[in-house]
């Protein structure tokens, strides 16, 4: 089972206590998986579809318990499924118009009403009902990828003004959302690990939370190991290239002038670092007779570097 649908399992589980809550719910359903028709006999109807049958179930018991809904006919008797995606029409217009009204999308005297967006801004007024109606908007049309690969979170939506709705709904609880175009749809996105845990705790997916924390927890421990790792080689690929620097410098003066021309200390200096090519500036100075700390052999050695600079450019003039 993939990440997005453990997810979507767990929200589906979920069914808040609180009236207000199940109709935020019940409102991104219909805005984004529902269909306001006039049937045959010219009443007012709401149908709900969806590819995954979990969700039009789940409708159906907001329904039932915001609504009081009568359950004469079983939920497996109402669905319906046509061309793999499942549907279910709620077939009574007085109960069809007090859901459309309590979702802000009719008016008390049966008129549609005029919303801007996805939803009425009277539906979403409390922070539960954003966490309510984020958690059917992501159920309906959201994704989320496999955070082992990578982090991306997104809910598409079909127009720009639905989108940037969405947006600001996530916004409001400072989470950094943006808006990308996909041929036809908009699609709103999160892309930051830490704001995808938020947004996971915010629609009420607490285990899946949890998950994802742990996936960021290792990702974070083996990213501080490769850093490491690459710094240590890093500084030991350094390390090395002096020392061949250095023991190229100190066979050039020996070569050319002879290393008993240097100062006695930088001579010493020499004859030890051919010694011990591999050893530290810390290791080569406690192997002095009179031993000196590692700013000190360093300061050596590069003078030794300097005095084989000056035969090289010497050496040219001759030439």
């Amino acid at each position: 089972m993939s990440f997005s649908r453990e997810v979507k399992e767990e929200l589906l589980k979920k069914i808040d206590s609180a009236r207000h809550c199940r109709i935020a719910e019940l409102s991104a359903i219909i805005a984004f998986s529902g269909e306001i028709y006039t049937d045959p006999q010219g009443e007012i109807n709401l149908r709900i579809s969806s590819e995954n049958s979990a969700i039009v179930r789940k409708c159906f018991t907001l329904l039932e318990k915001t609504f009081k809904i009568n359950g004469e006919v079983s939920i497996d008797e109402r669905i319906v499924k046509k061309n793999n995606r499942f549907t279910i029409d709620v077939g009574n217009q007085d109960i069809t118009v007090k859901v459309l009204q309590a979702v802000k999308l009719f008016t008390a005297d049966r008129r549609p009403a005029a919303v801007q967006g996805l939803v009425s801004q009277m539906v979403i007024q409390k922070n539960c009902c954003k966490r309510a109606f984020l958690r059917g908007a992501f159920l309906c049309s959201g994704s989320i990828s496999d955070p082992t690969k990578f982090y991306h979170f997104e809910i598409v939506c079909t127009s720009q003004e639905k989108a940037r709705q969405l947006q600001e709904l996530i916004q409001s609880f400072e989470i950094d959302a943006k808006i990308v175009k996909r041929k036809k749809y908009d699609v709103v996105y999160v892309k930051e690990g830490a704001q995808i845990v938020e947004l996971l705790g915010l629609m009420g997916a607490g285990v899946s939370l949890m998950n994802l924390e742990n996936v960021r927890i290792l990702k974070g421990m083996r990213n501080t190991v490769n850093r490491k790792v690459n710094c240590e080689t890093a500084n030991i690929n350094k390390t090395v290239n002096a020392a061949v620097k250095q023991m190229e410098d100190i066979a050039y003066i020996r070569d050319t002038v002879g290393l008993h021309r240097l100062p006695e200390n930088l001579e010493e200096t020499a004859l030890l670092r051919l010694e011990y090519p591999q050893a530290s500036l810390k290791e080569l100075g406690a192997l002095f007779s009179v031993p000196i700390g590692k700013s000190g052999v360093n300061h050596r050695l590069r003078k030794i570097s300097s005095i084989a600079e000056q035969l090289r450019g010497f050496k040219e003039e001759q030439v």
